[in-house]
């Protein structure tokens, strides 16, 4: 029985073949194709804030099938294929866990792994000549966890607030300056301040321990709820959103976090 790996190899190359394959898949690059894994990887992400398996297992397999076809495409131009993506990242995680993989001397505390796992990774980095201390942060992250990430490593070298009063004191600043460009009524100014505002925010998730994109994510997620929530009320009345005004769904908004804060009832006694 073949392996379903092996299968999902097989039909990708029968999708690629430019005799009878399909031709929107044969059409496909690297680069128009990498828009769909950043998709993928997003789907996942929102399947595990719902906590919902089954979905986890579908998107798991969209973004497998993404690994599969950019390997596909580079085993075409003889770059590399699926195996030896499998190859490079079992080397890799071997590499940088020699507290699990043999090396007694580094089964030490996490902390002390931490810090090895970073040393380990600066040692990867010289290998590639990334010398300076951001080189190898992507450019193709989301923004939120880019700018977390920028001032994770600058931090590790020194350049780093003490604490996050310090964060608050410069997000006060920032702020304060944003104000100031939207008053004069320069757009472009104020864009670049609302940027630094929002650096500083990463920051300061950054500092808290926290992923800002997954504390962005979680107030979304709590706006639609409660939108809907409105919207559902109003239906009541046989009317939507735009057949009410702000004062009534500023009310309804106050319901809703009122209704998500009230305790469970408990089940009647039979």
């Amino acid at each position: 029985m073949t392996h379903p790996v092996d299968r999902l190899k097989e039909i990708m190359v029968r999708l690629r073949d430019p005799n009878g394959g399909c031709p929107w898949d044969v059409e496909q690059t690297f680069q128009t194709i990498a828009p769909y894994t950043i998709e993928e990887a997003y789907e996942v992400a929102d399947a595990i804030e719902r906590n919902d398996m089954d979905e986890l297992r579908v998107e798991l397999g969209d973004l497998l099938f993404q690994v599969v076809f950019h390997s596909r495409m580079a085993e075409e131009a003889g770059h590399f294929k699926l195996e030896d993506v499998a190859e490079a990242m079992a080397d890799k995680l071997v590499r940088r866990h020699p507290h699990v993989f043999g090396d007694e001397a580094a089964k030490d505390t996490g902390s002390a792994q931490k810090a090895r796992w970073e040393d380990i990774k600066a040692a990867e980095r010289v290998a590639k000549a990334q010398t300076g201390v951001l080189d190898d942060v992507p450019v193709g992250l989301p923004a939120l966890t880019r700018a977390a990430k920028l001032t994770k490593r600058a931090g590790r070298v020194g350049f780093d607030w003490p604490s996050v009063d310090e964060v608050f004191d410069k997000m006060a600043e920032e702020v304060e300056e944003l104000r100031v460009e939207i008053k004069a009524g320069d757009k472009e100014k104020a864009k670049e301040e609302l940027g630094d505002l929002l650096f500083v925010m990463a920051n300061l998730a950054r500092k808290l321990e926290i992923e800002p994109e997954d504390a962005l994510r979680g107030a979304n997620a709590k706006f639609v709820r409660r939108f809907e929530f409105i919207e559902a009320e109003l239906k009541k009345d046989g009317r939507t959103p735009e057949q009410s005004d702000l004062a009534e769904m500023d009310a309804l908004w106050d319901a809703a976090k009122v209704a998500e804060k009230a305790p469970e009832q408990a089940p009647e006694q039979a």
